[in-house]
């Protein structure tokens, strides 16, 4: 069902703050930011061998990041797996008995559509499945 990694994604305050030592210290590709409404965060990435780090920053006080932050502060937010079939995967975790957030998929940055599943299903781990789009 998953491919592999794509991305970590981390909850940080300022993307602006928090890009310098990404792309700047740690050396990783940067790959531009963009916001998901949707989601109410702004996004940045940055290319780590096949894989990316996603940093979200809140764009509103109300936002799940926002919440995450306020509750445990900076750090590891989610890891997302990607995924060729986002709704048979998340049919067959249904059937399987796993609990998820989303039911079906969502938008998510470049193109993506996601899903989430509870952190109680997966061993406290806020897991997202992402299947790429058209980008």
């Amino acid at each position: 069902m998953t491919k592999k990694i794509s991305h970590i994604g981390i909850a940080v305050k300022s993307l602006d703050a928090s890009t310098p030592f990404y792309r700047d210290v740690l050396g990783m590709a940067f790959e531009g930011t963009e916001e998901v409404a949707e989601q109410k965060v702004r996004v940045a990435f940055f290319a780590v061998g096949e894989s990316r780090v996603e940093l979200l920053e809140p764009t509103s006080d109300d936002s799940p990041v926002a919440r995450f932050i306020e509750k445990n502060g900076e750090g590891i937010h989610h890891l997302a797996y990607e995924v060729d079939d986002i709704g048979k995967t998340l049919t067959v975790l249904r059937d399987s008995g796993v609990r998820l957030i989303d039911e079906t998929p969502r938008s998510g940055a470049h193109g993506t559509s996601i899903a989430f599943l509870h952190p109680k299903a997966t061993g406290g781990v806020l897991t997202e499945l992402c299947q790429p789009g058209d980008h």
